[in-house]
């Protein structure tokens, strides 16, 4: 199996990973995007994005480099990466982003926040695949002996992005958040993003 291949029932059944649907409590902030940011994401809008390639280039992409420029380089992004959290149980494969603390490290060090792409727009879909993600981010971290008591993870369409908490189980935010309020997107990237500042010091 890949990651794709998994299910939320997978999870459960093969790992006892259960899942709950719930309103994540983000403690955060607006934060304002820069003028940089701002100009990438109107001439995005101009632009006829109609593939996965297209969407990362033109919209996730900047934002990501906005946050790491926002936070002195916290972390690293890996696009199109294999992650294998375990091989025996079929945990492994490419993943479309992969944000792990920067160590200086030219193979990932921790990962701590999974991007999945959603394919022809479907949310639920790109649900399933980050959730096998992160489950196999934590078996990753942990073969390194690191632990945290929460790894996040989102799916996006680009327009829209689902976020997903996994600490004693896998919680699937109830609310979706929208780039056309890009200073609240942010602001729940960097209250995930102050707490591995805190959790990895």
């Amino acid at each position: 199996m890949a990651y794709s291949d998994f299910t939320l029932s997978d999870l459960e059944e093969k790992f006892g990973i259960k899942n709950e649907r719930k309103q994540i409590q983000f403690t955060h902030k607006l934060v304002e995007p820069s003028e940089r940011l701002r100009i990438e994401l109107e001439e995005s809008a101009e632009m006829p994005i109609k593939s996965e390639k297209a969407r990362s280039e033109w919209i996730v992409v900047p934002i990501l480099r906005e946050l790491r420029r926002q936070n002195s380089n916290f972390f690293t992004i890996y696009s199109g990466d294999m992650l294998i959290g375990d091989k025996l149980t079929g945990l492994q494969g490419e993943c479309d982003f992969i944000l792990a603390k920067d160590t200086k490290s030219y193979e990932i060090s921790i990962p701590i926040f999974q991007i999945v792409e959603a394919k022809r727009n479907d949310l639920d879909e790109g649900i399933k695949q980050c959730s096998a993600q992160l489950v196999g981010a934590r078996k990753y971290n942990e073969r390194k002996g690191i632990i945290t008591e929460k790894l996040y993870g989102c799916t996006t369409t680009g327009d829209v992005w689902q976020f997903i908490e996994y600490s004693d189980k896998l919680y699937i935010d109830d609310k979706k958040y929208y780039l056309v309020k890009i200073d609240e997107l942010l602001g729940i990237f960097q209250s995930i993003i102050d707490y591995y500042v805190s959790a990895l010091k």
